[in-house]
């Protein structure tokens, strides 16, 4: 049987409009797929629908589908989308008010918000959003029924492409190599052109710098793909930027989902011609008994000011400031958490102005409004004729902001029920794989991994580690990923001696210091994946971090000069 070619269209709330029409157009595909639910947007679209009931699912989907629906249908192009978010019953009747003749179906079950005792750790009061991930059955199913159109809930991101190549090549549920092959496929895709060079770190291999081609992956049926795009657009597909997605916001190398565990650390990639990467040998085993949830509580309200300090004295001038300003609020003790970071972008004998400045970043969150509003904002305009040499701000006074507490949990799998309703409007209750396991071990014979060259000896120099390693770093709940790999053997071999947890504590700074680190190892794509517990607080929408997704935290890692040996560096030290 033919593979089957999946385009992503989507990787998040508010991606490229346009990436639909460009998909369907730029050449043969199957099914489209988009993934616009981040755990942001689950916050975002539960206050859609405290205002209106009816709302509650990505409209930026409805506005992609209004420009292609009726030619997908007329072409036999497929679409799967979680973009029903909290309301994919909303979204389907949406979807059938187009009027294109397409046949719809939706799959629920996710929204834990009606009965939330099973949810483990326990939770008590009302949350905002509760959320089980479900996985790819119910999107197969709806595909076997004759279903144009599927879109979910809260499913896993990879499961936009599983339930597509399941339905397609027919596979059975406890298929565990040929389901792990998709959901590698799957976790390329989903956050669209950062796998065809978007945010890649070696910008210098991306020689056609117009807006990447989003991606397409080819599933065969024994699970294998190819990752490619459409000719003629933009951006690069190399075994390097598949590589930087492989490791986007993962942990351990076995990938515990809804329909199975994923060893990422069997996997192999191999350049399959231009602008094209194949994915061979994933592994994979059953899933574990539970299901990942996502809960959001409504956590208070929040406000910022950022004060600008120039020149001299800046950190006496930093501590003046927030002296004087908490008198002016009557103490720090009023708020229920207070978050203040000096950022440093100065530069003695700075040759502009704008080189002289540091800035004063200042959070106060507390569950009343009243004291983290205007009170606040307006508090700091009091240092403006009475406070240090060249004060002023980056923006006016401004109100407050209401935040969201992230929590991750689990739930049994026996406690969610997860219904596919078929374009005919009859539903079905989708049933759980045949077996499961503990999810962390792997009772395959995985020696085979390449072995390990000797790392370079001789002499070293200082250089920026980004010399040597390329880095993708994001966010899950709390915690923040950096994967880090290296583009020889030989650097790789020096790679998996030199950070350890130690060295990368060291070099993430004082933010780091008192942080849990994991190291993982995956040989088999030359990288470790380091994980950096607590990093982010409470999640994105909490987080006091002027980079609160951690999108940069891989750059900085590779920006830190160390020792390199000198035979790792092209052409010799710098």
């Amino acid at each position: 049987m033919t593979a089957i070619r999946i385009g992503n269209i989507s990787g998040f709330y508010g991606d490229r409009l346009g990436a639909a029409r460009e998909m369907l157009d730029g050449g043969p595909v199957d099914v489209l797929c988009g993934d616009y639910l981040a755990e942001l947007t689950m916050l975002i679209l539960a206050k859609a629908q405290a205002k209106d009931p009816e709302a509650g699912y990505a409209k930026t989907f409805l506005a992609q589908m209004r420009d292609v629906l009726a030619d997908c249908v007329a072409r036999g192009v497929k679409v799967v989308s979680n973009a029903g978010g909290l309301n994919p019953a909303g979204l389907a009747a949406a979807l059938e008010e187009l009027g294109t003749g397409a046949r719809i179906a939706y799959v629920e079950g996710d929204d834990l918000r009606g009965s939330l005792d099973a949810i483990v750790p326990a939770v008590a009061g009302k949350l905002v959003s509760a959320n089980a991930y479900l996985g790819a059955w119910g999107i197969a199913e709806a595909l076997a029924a004759g279903a144009d159109v599927v879109v979910t809930g809260r499913v896993t991101d990879a499961s936009l492409v599983v339930g597509p190549a399941a339905w397609w090549h027919g596979w059975a549920r406890d298929d565990w190599d040929a389901l792990a092959g998709a959901v590698v496929a799957g976790h390329v895709i989903e956050c669209g052109p950062q796998a065809t060079g978007g945010n890649y770190s070696f910008l210098d291999e991306v020689t056609d710098r117009r807006y990447p081609g989003f991606p397409i992956a080819e599933v065969a049926a024994g699970g294998s793909s190819v990752i490619t795009k459409h000719p003629g657009t933009g951006g690069l597909v190399s075994v390097g930027t598949v590589t930087a997605q492989l490791l986007y916001e993962i942990a351990a190398p076995a990938y515990a989902g809804p329909d199975c565990t994923t060893h990422f650390d069997t996997l192999s990639l191999t350049q399959d011609g231009e602008h094209r990467v194949e994915i061979t040998g994933v592994r994979g085993t059953p899933p574990p008994p539970t299901l990942k949830v996502a809960l959001n509580d409504a956590g208070g309200y929040r406000n910022t000011m950022t004060l600008v300090l120039t020149g001299l004295d800046i950190q006496a001038k930093a501590a003046f400031a927030e002296q004087l300003l908490f008198e002016v609020l009557g103490g720090r003790d009023r708020f229920a958490e207070v978050d203040v970071r000096l950022l440093r972008f100065d530069h003695p004998d700075a040759a502009s102005n704008a080189e002289a400045t540091a800035h004063l970043r200042i959070t106060v969150k507390d569950p009343d409004p009243r004291l983290v509003g205007r009170a606040f904002s307006n508090a700091t305009m009091e240092l403006a004729l009475g406070g240090y040499a060249g004060f002023h701000t980056t923006t006016p006074p401004s109100a407050e902001s209401a935040f969201g507490v992230y929590r991750p949990a689990a739930v049994p799998r026996e406690a969610v029920t997860q219904t596919v309703v078929l374009p005919d409007g009859s539903r079905s209750v989708v049933a759980d794989p045949p077996g499961v396991s503990d999810g962390t071990s792997l009772p395959l014979d995985v020696s085979d991994v390449p072995s390990l060259t000797s790392a370079p000896t001789g002499p070293t120099t200082r250089a920026p580690f980004g010399r040597v390693v390329g880095a993708r770093s994001g966010d899950k709940g709390g915690d923040a990923n950096i994967g880090v790999w290296a583009r020889t053997d030989e650097a790789y071999a020096w790679l998996r001696g030199f950070l350890t947890i130690d060295r990368a504590r060291e070099l993430l700074g004082p933010e780091a210091a008192e942080l849990e680190i994991e190291v993982h190892e995956l040989a088999n794509l030359r990288a470790l994946n380091v994980v950096v517990h607590g990093i982010l607080g409470d999640g994105v929408a909490s987080s006091t971090r002027p980079d609160p997704q951690a999108k940069g935290l891989g750059e900085y890692l590779r920006s830190r000069v160390v020792d390199v040996p000198e035979a790792l560096l092209e052409g010799g030290p710098e």
